[in-house]
């Protein structure tokens, strides 16, 4: 029974792999419309990231993600989206940081949680990354130094 429960969690995560986003439309920190579904149809590699102002562990990643990811643009042309899920009177604590921060990410919203459901994230910080045909090949939940360096293998 235990092997037929790992082959079956083997397929689930090899379909998951290749999934597409959902068709969700979310404002970017200037208000403006991103259709996520539309991101996956770049032709460029994209890093998904799920965060909030609050948690420590998503900072110290977008940090850990911040010094390497000029060298990532240039070696795959790839594009960070980062998605806060802070709610309400939080939400707007998402510029402050980013600016503070002086992060190159396109930064989106998300304080309904539409986005967070569609894509079953549970547990922050969340990355996902999608190769250049905007299939999503890998995905990482929470965060320990060094994390960010497996990211990299996926945008190759």
């Amino acid at each position: 029974m235990k092997r037929f429960s790992f082959g079956l969690l083997f397929v689930l995560i090899a379909l998951n792999c290749q999934a597409v986003l959902p068709d969700v439309v979310l404002r970017d920190i200037d208000g403006h419309a991103v259709n996520i579904a539309e991101l996956a149809q770049t032709g460029k590699p994209v890093i998904l990231s799920f965060f909030a102002t609050w948690c420590k562990p998503c900072i110290q990643e977008l940090k850990a993600i911040d010094e390497l990811y000029a060298d990532w643009q240039d070696e795959s042309g790839v594009e960070m989206y980062i998605v806060s899920i802070d709610q309400g009177q939080d939400s707007h604590k998402v510029k402050p940081l980013v600016d503070g921060n002086s992060w190159d990410y396109h930064v989106l919203l998300d304080p309904n949680g539409t986005l967070k459901r569609e894509m079953n994230v549970q547990n922050i910080p969340h990355v996902f990354v999608l190769n250049s045909k905007g299939e999503i090949v890998y995905t990482h939940t929470g965060y320990i130094d060094g994390d960010e360096t497996e990211i990299r293998t996926y945008l190759r």
